[in-house]
């Protein structure tokens, strides 16, 4: 099938309008099954959503409705479609790094299980290649790659994929905060209540799932995909849209890349399995879901860790800790990371504003602050979740060192927020008025 375009400066034209229909029928569905029969998706089949394409002035008139908005989202898929059919597949610029700079990021890796390890430093010393570095690392630390016999060089490659299908436009869901994810799946793998049960299978799941956690995360949430009809949030039938998806998309780049090729086919399949399972259980709104189950054991001191079902349960804990580490990271650190996910919602913010569609919860910039956005993520999800896994550790010197972090950080929030409200209150007493003000005013002019 002939599906050929032309790429000019942003603008993509199909041949004919038959090409087109073809093209949407051939994205119609992205999934492919397998032998073991879990589907899974092509890889790239749904990118990035591209804010500057979608706030381009030139198309701002041409833009208004709901339906449109699914056009361009579509749009965005045709564009990467077309260039995967002509065999335009980027390629990492891996170690083009001098020794200097090498000699820095082997240093930082002999201190990858400390819990000060700075991310975004590392991901400068390796050139943007912080994930593919440390997973080859950590797979090498853990004997992973001689206990499976794993291939070098497919192993690189698989992790290549993973790093590439990540977007470096997201501010906050990119591949250095998979890295990050995955270093602290590390050090939670190495708390002495779990590292003593846990066999290579366990640990090599445990980190690629950190690893791939949030792979082609299109920077925008469940909500957004389901109000605006995305194809993911059909396909996925509104469950675990974007969850579904990040597993879906590694068993589609596992099996591309046929890193377990050489496994018995039963030993895959079960692998495959519970990567999702492990993902899955990412998804927020299954918070409450885990931590009750969670405090029933520890209450009931009913966890048998011998047993290969509360292991792999205790594995999608821990992963869920390392997906919401940052406010138990230094500050420094974990004011970076409140900043890059609140810069996310209020993109997402912005977009639905301007497509006239109801601003998300947290995704007001005018509304919700990161100081506020902060205390109430600690509140209400960290503080009850990091609780828990301290008394399932034993109040370890890490469990303690990220609660002492957690709350410091917590209170530098609470500061900033007095801050932000004494400054309000100055700027009221200057003659001006906030909006909340505002709008209690006009209720106090009405009859």
């Amino acid at each position: 099938m002939s599906c050929l375009m032309v790429e000019r400066c942003g603008e993509i034209s199909f041949d004919s309008p038959d090409q087109n229909a073809k093209c949407v029928r051939m994205l119609g569905d992205a999934r492919v099954r397998g032998q073991t029969g879990v589907l899974s998706e092509r890889r790239g089949s749904y990118p990035f959503i591209d804010f500057r394409l979608l706030n381009n002035t030139t198309l701002s008139g041409e833009i208004g409705t709901k339906k449109k908005v699914k056009r361009l989202l579509s749009f965005q898929r045709y564009f990467h479609a077309s260039r995967l059919l002509r065999g335009i597949v980027p390629q990492a610029s891996l170690y083009l790094l001098d020794e200097d700079y090498l000699g820095q990021a082997r240093h930082m890796l002999s201190k990858v299980g400390m819990w000060d390890f700075d991310i975004f430093l590392f991901d400068r010393l390796t050139n943007g290649n912080s994930l593919v570095t440390l997973l080859c690392h950590l797979f090498n630390v853990h004997g992973l790659i001689h206990h499976f016999q794993l291939d070098m060089v497919t192993l690189h490659r698989f992790l290549v994929m993973v790093q590439e299908d990540y977007h470096s436009q997201n501010p906050y869901h990119n591949a250095v905060h998979a890295a990050d994810v995955t270093q602290a799946m590390h050090c939670y793998l190495r708390e002495p209540k779990l590292a003593n049960f846990l066999t290579p299978s366990d640990i090599m799941l445990g980190l690629l799932a950190a690893a791939a956690h949030d792979v082609d995360h299109p920077g925008v949430n469940q909500p957004f995909l389901i109000k605006t009809k995305h194809h993911l949030a059909s396909l996925y039938q509104n469950v675990s849209v974007l969850e579904n998806h990040h597993w879906r998309s590694t068993i589609g780049m596992l099996r591309e890349s046929r890193l377990l090729a050489h496994l018995p086919k039963e030993v895959t399949q079960d692998m495959e399995q519970q990567l999702g399972s492990l993902i899955l259980a990412t998804d927020i709104n299954r918070q409450n879901e885990f931590l009750i189950r969670l405090k029933s054991h520890l209450d009931n001191q009913d966890l048998r860790l011998e047993d290969a079902q509360d292991r792999h349960f205790m594995l999608q804990i821990a992963l869920k800790c390392a997906d919401i580490c940052n406010p138990c990271r230094l500050w420094d650190l974990s004011k970076q990371w409140s900043e890059r996910v609140c810069e996310e919602f209020y993109r997402q913010g912005d977009l639905e504003q301007k497509f006239e569609l109801e601003i998300s919860p947290l995704c007001n910039q005018q509304k919700d602050t990161i100081p506020s956005i902060q205390i109430g993520f600690m509140t209400y999800i960290v503080e009850p979740l990091f609780e828990r896994w301290a008394q399932f550790t034993g109040d370890t010197p890490l469990s303690e060192n990220m609660l002492n972090h957690l709350r410091r950080n917590k209170a530098k929030w609470r500061s900033l927020l007095h801050k932000q409200h004494s400054s309000s209150r100055s700027n009221d007493h200057s003659g001006q008025v906030t909006g909340s003000q505002e709008q209690t005013l006009n209720e106090e002019e009405t009859p």
